[in-house]
């Protein structure tokens, strides 16, 4: 029995998920912070540098878990609001196909390419030893990485936010209490935070499979039943490579700073941007969350014709995108010494080099927000290509930024670059989505005495 009534408030359905959603990333998050606070007091800044330096690497099984789990998730929404269960079914199994043919590619291409991606951001000495520690064990269980990333995503498709989360504050639990036996007690460093992170990976992969083959699944299947299907492989990867590309290119974006920071500045500064990019991690999470908890309801409505509804759930996700970032910026801003003391065992030079990112590089930060949730509301009505020149747009335009900005300011520059750029991008896609909306006869075009649809 579908959960997205007629008569039911669109503000209850968009919590519905988008609660849960927020909880999912943000737990999720847990995995990549906690390590930084373990390894920021037990190893210090070139610690952070190292895990900073191995997460481009790493991250391609986690763009995997992204494409998949978003791609074949708009799919299954699809096809629940269009009442086809077999096709949900085939949608949900290709998906698990996916993951296990993609997860071995990308463990091949890491293998190949590790040394290489490390060399070009800098690493030497003692942070590309910790940064080859920690891709060593995480390479070997790439599989894990992918499933974790996108298993939570398709069983909050499947009706269940709420399982969806459970998983990942399992998930992130064992990795809690792992991080502090293997790093704190084992003194296992970076290998130990690689380890617990995958065996709480492993555990959320047993769990999220599980589920789809018990009766708390509202498609429940059997081992029969797990089929591949060409058609809804391309269809999967078509809506999710969007996502792929954008978390590529964060991962890409993180690799250009760490190598402008050891040129422009030291250890200490790729150091600091580790811990200003966990920080930056806790609103983009909760953003993305924002966003994907919207995007079951929108593609259901937008599956079922309901195209007032996909507006009103978009209304309502991007007002919240907005006022958590604004919040997050003033938080940081008032108390910077509180938050960058997690992350650190009292390194005055660390500190020092934090609060300085913190007030460069993270003054438009709800700006990542609204992008990223333009981008998965694209992608979660059927228009994967214009999802998809957002991700690029997002890179080309930060790129110039990135070689320029440093030139002239120096270290500064390096952290204003990512800002600056998205002011320029959201200027961009803002009327791409409103004009959607319009086309799609979701809002009416504005009449010539409104002042604004958006304050109806």
């Amino acid at each position: 029995m579908t959960t997205f009534h007629a008569d039911s408030s669109i503000t209850r359905t968009f919590w519905r998920y988008a609660i849960p959603s927020i909880a999912a990333m943000v737990v999720s998050g847990l995995y990549q912070i906690i390590d930084g606070i373990f390894v920021g007091h037990y190893i210090g800044f070139e610690g952070l540098a190292g895990i900073n330096m191995a997460w481009p690497a790493i991250c391609i099984l986690g763009a995997i878990g992204v494409m998949v789990g978003m791609g074949t998730g708009s799919v299954m929404s699809i096809y629940r609001g269009e009442n086809k269960l077999e096709k949900t079914k085939v949608a949900l199994t290709t998906g698990f196909w996916l993951l296990a043919i993609l997860s071995i590619i990308a463990i091949s291409c890491i293998v190949l390419l590790a040394k290489d991606i490390l060399l070009a951001q800098g690493a030497e000495g003692q942070n590309f030893a910790y940064a080859m520690d920690y891709i060593n064990v995480l390479m070997f269980g790439g599989f894990f990485t992918a499933c974790a990333t996108a298993l939570p995503m398709l069983v909050r498709n499947d009706e269940s936010p709420n399982v969806a989360t459970f998983l990942l504050v399992i998930g992130a639990l064992i990795n809690i209490v792992l991080d502090y036996v293997f790093i704190g007690v084992m003194g296992l460093g970076l290998s130990g935070a690689a380890l617990a992170t995958l065996m709480a990976q492993a555990c959320v992969t047993v769990l999220g499979i599980g589920y789809f083959f018990t009766q708390r699944s509202s498609i429940q299947i059997t081992l029969q039943e797990v089929l591949f299907s060409w058609n809804k492989a391309k269809q999967s990867l078509s809506l999710g490579a969007s996502a792929l590309v954008m978390y590529l290119y964060g991962s890409f974006v993180v690799a250009m700073h760490n190598a402008l920071m050891m040129y422009y500045g030291s250890a200490t500064t790729v150091g600091a941007y580790a811990i200003v990019g966990y920080l930056f991690m806790l609103y983009y999470l909760l953003a993305q969350g924002i966003a994907e908890g919207a995007q079951p309801p929108i593609s259901y409505y937008f599956g079922a014709r309901e195209n007032k509804k996909v507006y009103q759930i978009f209304k309502i996700a991007l007002k919240w995108v907005i006022i958590t970032g604004i919040g997050w910026v003033t938080i940081l801003n008032i108390s910077p010494e509180l938050t960058t003391a997690l992350f650190t065992n009292g390194d005055k030079a660390l500190i020092a080099e934090t609060i300085v990112g913190i007030r460069y590089h993270l003054f438009a930060m709800f700006l990542d927000g609204m992008i990223v949730l333009i981008t998965i509301y694209f992608l979660s009505v059927n228009e994967g290509k214009k999802a998809m020149v957002i991700s690029i747009s997002n890179i080309v335009i930060q790129l110039p930024f990135l070689l320029i900005l440093p030139k002239w300011f120096g270290i500064d520059g390096v952290w204003l670059a990512m800002p600056v750029s998205n002011i320029a991008l959201i200027i961009c896609i803002a009327p791409m989505v409103w004009n959607h909306l319009k086309t799609q006869k979701i809002i009416k075009p504005l009449p010539l005495t409104s002042t604004s649809v958006m304050s109806h």
